[in-house]
């Protein structure tokens, strides 16, 4: 008898590339634990201009500084795609739990809804602040 045929393939979707095809479902998915890492980021960067605030008006100047230049402005910017794309996340999370929207084609038209929709928020969010 002779020994069964091995097929060679990936174990796991883990190789994005030449085995694996990235899809709106696992890129939204993967985006919204980097939106929540860099949310914590965010909150580390507001605790400590308040710290400033507390601490000395030394202080104060140095953080504010960084945090109303260009680069702190783009900071807040990305930071409030972040926030709105990580919120949009847990609201698809809460209509799954609900049982709603769990077939691929659902899935697809939710996740193109996050980025659209995270974009025009922080634009909205912009604008008014």
């Amino acid at each position: 008898m002779s020994a069964p045929k091995r097929v060679e393939r990936p174990l796991s979707p883990f190789m994005i590339g030449p085995y694996y095809r990235p899809q709106m479902t696992s890129i939204s998915s993967i985006m919204v634990r980097i939106t929540g890492i860099a949310t914590l980021g965010t909150v580390f960067l507001v605790v400590a201009w308040l710290l400033a605030a507390a601490t000395s008006a030394d202080a104060f100047a140095v953080v504010n500084g960084l945090l109303t230049s260009i680069v702190g402005d783009i900071l807040m910017t990305a930071a409030a795609w972040a926030i709105w794309y990580h919120v949009l996340g847990r609201l698809r999370h809460l209509i799954w739990d609900l049982g709603y929207g769990v077939n691929v084609k659902a899935n697809e038209t939710m996740g193109m809804i996050m980025f659209i929709g995270a974009t025009v928020l922080t634009v909205v969010t912009v604008l008014v602040v």
